[in-house]
C-alpha cells in the first residue's frame, strides 16, 4: 500500500525525480518517459470508462487493465536487479489474460477490410488514443533496453499486447465494429 501524505516535495524543481528504488534520475530519462507514457495511457482509459458503464463486463475489464497499468508503471520505475525479492513485476498470467480477452473480443467483430480511423464512439476514440500512447510507451521502453538499461521481459511483453488489446477494445466499443470509420485511400486527392 502506498501512503501519500504530502503531494509536493519540491525535489523535482530542478528537473530530477526518484525511481521506486530511490535512485535520482532526470525527469527526461527514458525510464521516466516510459512509465509516464503508461500513466497517460491509463488516463485515456479513464476517459473511455466514462462511457462504458452500460456494459459492466467490458467496464470491469478496462478497470482491471487500469489497475495493471499501475503495476506496469511500478515495474518500469524499478530497474530489475539480481537477487531482488518482493518487487512488483508484471507476470506472464497478466499477458495471457490480455491475449484471451483480445481473442474473445475479436471473435465478435467483423473481419477488417481497411485501416480504421481513430474515432466512432466516444469510448472507442479514447481507446484509440490510449492505444497510440501505449505504442509510444513501448517504443520508449525499447529505446531504454537498446540504451543498455534493464527492463523486465514481462513488462515488455505486456506493453506489446496492451496496444493490441486497446485496438480490439476500441473496435468492440464502436458497437462491435458497426460504427467504425474506415480509411479511404486517396479520398482527398
Amino acid at each position: 500500500m502506498v501512503t501519500l501524505n504530502k503531494i509536493y516535495t519540491r525535489t523535482g524543481d530542478g528537473g530530477a525525480t526518484r525511481l521506486a528504488t530511490g535512485e535520482q534520475v532526470s525527469k527526461a530519462s527514458l525510464r521516466v518517459e516510459a512509465y509516464g507514457a503508461v500513466d497517460e495511457a491509463n488516463a485515456c482509459l479513464g476517459l473511455a470508462r466514462l462511457h462504458t458503464a452500460d456494459e459492466p463486463a467490458f467496464d470491469a475489464m478496462l478497470a482491471r487493465v487500469q489497475n495493471e497499468l499501475f503495476d506496469l508503471g511500478a515495474d518500469l520505475a524499478t530497474p530489475p536487479r539480481e537477487g531482488e525479492t518482493n518487487t512488483l513485476r508484471m507476470i506472464d498470467s497478466q499477458i495471457e489474460r490480455l491475449e484471451r480477452e483480445i481473442d474473445a473480443m475479436n471473435a465478435g467483430l467483423p473481419p477488417l477490410t481497411s485501416f480504421i480511423l481513430p474515432g466512432g464512439t466516444a469510448p472507442a476514440a479514447a481507446l484509440h488514443l490510449a492505444r497510440t500512447v501505449a505504442r509510444r510507451a513501448e517504443r520508449v521502453a525499447v529505446a531504454l533496453v537498446e540504451a543498455g538499461e534493464p527492463v523486465s521481459p514481462a513488462a515488455m511483453k505486456y506493453l506489446n499486447r496492451l496496444s493490441d488489446f486497446l485496438f480490439v477494445a476500441a473496435r468492440h466499443a464502436n458497437d462491435r465494429g458497426a460504427r467504425e470509420v474506415f480509411w479511404k485511400s486517396g479520398a482527398t486527392r
